[in-house]
């Protein structure tokens, strides 16, 4: 198969790093792997590992980005891919109708994936216009199903996101070396039980339930609030409010922002329980899936793919949706006593790809 992903661009994210895995795993197949993107420090990555990248500006919110359509047309006509994989509502406008313009024996077949609870609107609706639509959970299953009763529900293909069990393997403990270099820079962390709220600083990841939930287990000095994730500049002045609310409840002490890191795994390792808080549902979390993964217990608001992954997981970790009066003394039993979480994982990074690949292959058998 030559298989074409689209997307806005290769920098960071889990849109970024799916589009890398597929790539790879095609190559690896013995398949052509090419990427459509604005380009990004993925780039590199992605061609050392074997696929071709095109740099196009497919990603720009702005109506000269429609000046794209006929270009990719004859990309489409000079390529001949036999997948066309639009992963991004800006990038599958454009793709979209420049497919639409080739005659349909000259059309590839057409897959989307939607990544997210996007805004309802005819402009996301271009995410269910697919020969097959990949959703990356039931809860985006039923996002599609419920908002777009348009799309027919026999196109629509549940893959959830994975991870690999070599790089997050049941049992995961982080080396001597780097516990002491980590203790070392927050001495304030070490012997404590940590509860951890991974994510980037902004206002939908739950910071402030954080804040509210430390403050009610503050009577036990063993518990330490832990937030990894960094602010962009234009979110310094939350961090800032941030950084006040938690002096104000008293916790400055008692709860530590390591800013962006580049080694989370294995501070979720030396984590007591995982937090997810999120204002509004996730479409899957893969985060919360690392841990779990590696027997780490999540305590999440039981919304999105996060409850599916607890529901499969750890039962014993949902949290009411967006109430932390009700969620914490859930979290203080599970700091006090904590289950193991279940194992095996049934959400495999080399079943998202291999499901991936059958969908394009029922596609072009369609073809036949």
């Amino acid at each position: 198969m030559k298989v074409l992903q689209v997307l806005p661009e290769l920098n960071s994210g889990g849109v970024e790093r799916g589009t890398l895995e597929l790539a790879q795993h095609l190559v690896e197949q013995g398949h052509e792997s090419l990427v459509i993107s604005g380009g990004g420090r993925l780039v590199t990555q992605l061609e050392q590992n074997g696929s071709r990248h095109i740099t196009l500006p497919v990603g720009k919110k702005s109506l000269r980005t429609l000046k794209l359509i006929r270009p990719i047309r004859r990309l489409l006509e000079e390529l001949q891919p036999d997948i066309l994989h639009l992963r991004s509502r800006v990038p599958a406008w454009v793709c979209w109708l420049a497919w639409r313009k080739l005659p349909e024996t000259q059309r590839p077949r057409l897959v989307t994936t939607v990544h997210g609870f996007y805004s309802v609107s005819r402009w996301s609706q271009v995410m269910c216009r697919g020969e097959r639509v990949i959703c990356v959970s039931d809860s985006i299953r039923d996002y599609v199903q419920t908002n777009y009763p348009s799309t027919n529900g026999g196109l629509l293909r549940v893959i959830p996101r994975g991870v690999a069990p070599t790089t997050y393997p049941y049992g995961f403990e982080a080396s001597e070396e780097w516990t002491r270099q980590f203790h070392g820079e927050f001495p304030e962390t070490r012997g404590k039980s940590l509860l951890t709220l991974p994510g980037r600083i902004t206002r939908l990841k739950g910071h402030e339930d954080l804040i509210h939930i430390m403050s009610a287990l503050c009577k036990n000095p063993r518990i330490h609030g832990l937030v990894v994730g960094g602010a962009h500049p234009k979110k310094a002045a939350y961090l800032d409010e941030l950084h006040q609310k938690v002096a104000e409840a008293g916790l400055s002490d008692r709860i530590t922002f390591t800013g962006n890191r580049d080694d989370l795994r294995e501070i979720l390792s030396i984590t007591h329980l995982v937090l997810s808080l999120t204002r509004q549902p996730e479409s899957f979390g893969r985060t919360t899936l690392e841990a779990l993964a590696m027997g780490i217990p999540v305590a999440g608001y039981a919304h999105g793919g996060v409850a599916e992954q607890l529901d499969a997981l750890f039962p014993e970790g949902r949290l009411p949706a967006l109430d932390p009066v009700a969620a914490t003394p859930i979290i203080k039993r599970l700091m006090e006593h904590t289950p193991a979480v279940r194992k095996p994982n049934p959400f495999t990074l080399d079943k998202m790809l291999e499901d991936t690949v059958a969908v394009y292959r029922e596609l072009l058998s369609d073809s036949a």
